[in-house]
């Protein structure tokens, strides 16, 4: 049984679902008060958030790269990202350790395969939505993406920084992720991602017509796995 390492607080709001769903599958599958052997190191969102904004990724990068290095030497046999957004810097991460680093899109996509899917929605931050880093991993995989009209990605976007990055869920917002998702299943989409760790505390299987992929309930099971649990 390994330590998995989770760089998380990016925001925290998502990493607490992480580190809850982690603990729950241990807790379900082994019972008693057996829970997951986790390093969580929570990062300060405030100073990543203004390098986003201002676009510096590269001292994004070198941070968690900073910090998943530490974890590797605090005893983690692999590391986990709790933020989909932040894998634009996957590379620089794996390029600082010496352990295997889980990639939540390659987690995303075998459970796309395994659904049999070829085309699906991206629901995520701005900057996941349009750079490529995660479609094209995704496409690495046999993965046909689409993302919402440029008005659907900011309302995408500013509920995730607005609302749900500081814990608000509201039903208003829930409608219109539910448009949102309606007019990418209008445009070809046989299953939507939710690519952004967030947005799972909004919306489920219940709120699509077609499957959901939840990246986080999808990256705590696959670490879980590889962790040997």
């Amino acid at each position: 049984m390994q330590m998995i390492g989770v760089l998380g607080g990016m925001s925290w709001e998502s990493s607490l679902g992480w580190y809850r769903m982690a603990n729950e599958r241990v807790r379900d599958k082994l019972g008693g008060f057996h829970s997951a052997p986790i390093l969580l190191d929570s990062l300060d969102f405030a100073e990543i958030e203004e390098m986003q904004a201002s676009g510096d990724w590269a001292a994004a990068g070198d941070i968690l790269a900073t910090h998943a290095k530490r974890l590797e030497v605090a005893g983690a046999g692999l590391v986990v990202l709790c933020t989909n957004t932040m894998h634009l810097v996957a590379d620089q991460i794996t390029d600082a350790i010496s352990i295997p680093f889980l990639h939540i899109a390659d987690t995303t996509a075998e459970a796309i395969n395994t659904a049999n899917l070829r085309t699906v929605g991206l629901l995520g931050t701005a900057f996941t939505m349009e750079q490529p880093f995660y479609r094209d991993r995704l496409a690495s995989h046999g993965i046909r993406v689409v993302i919402p009209n440029a008005e659907d990605r900011s309302t995408v976007h500013r509920v995730i920084y607005e609302e749900l990055v500081l814990g608000i869920v509201t039903e208003e917002s829930r409608q219109k992720y539910r448009d949102v998702i309606a007019r990418l299943v209008e445009v070809g989409a046989q299953g939507i991602v939710l690519g952004c760790t967030e947005i799972e505390l909004l919306i489920t299987q219940q709120d699509a017509p077609v499957p959901v992929f939840p990246t986080t309930a999808l990256h705590v099971a696959a670490a879980l796995k590889a962790a040997g649990l």
